[in-house]
């Protein structure tokens, strides 16, 4: 099946990505996955990455974009100042780290109405 191209009445993937990140409340983190799966693309975490990463400086000071880490709580290697940054800015928000992780259980974002994750979204067997 052949993708369609964006229509002028679409918003682009960034776009999606800017908005449901910067819905997300201070001191609370959402994983690259979960923003991919909420906009319906189930493997789409790294597109979510490069959509973060193009930000503009126009763009950037409504996407709280360091709100956003890996799978179970890792910030993501990038090359400069990006990862100490992020982690200053989630620390000046209250949230903790244990053994250089974002604590999940206690700072992970489902969506609107929900501050604690559901049963099982954190406790996935990571051996395949």
């Amino acid at each position: 099946m052949k993708a369609r191209p964006p229509t002028a009445d679409a918003p682009s993937f960034f776009a999606l990505v800017y908005d449901a990140v910067a819905a997300v409340p201070r001191g609370r983190v959402v994983t690259y996955g979960q923003v991919a799966r909420l906009l319906g693309r189930n493997r789409g975490a790294r597109a979510v990455g490069w959509a973060l990463r193009a930000l503009d400086a126009r763009t950037e000071p409504r996407v709280p974009w360091h709100r956003v880490v890996g799978a179970g709580g890792r910030i993501s290697l990038r090359s400069g100042m990006g990862p100490l940054l992020q982690r200053r800015r989630l620390r000046a928000e209250g949230v903790a780290f244990r053994d250089g992780r974002v604590v999940m259980p206690r700072h992970a974002w489902i969506g609107r109405g929900q501050t604690r994750p559901t049963r099982g979204i954190l406790s996935r067997s990571r051996a395949r």
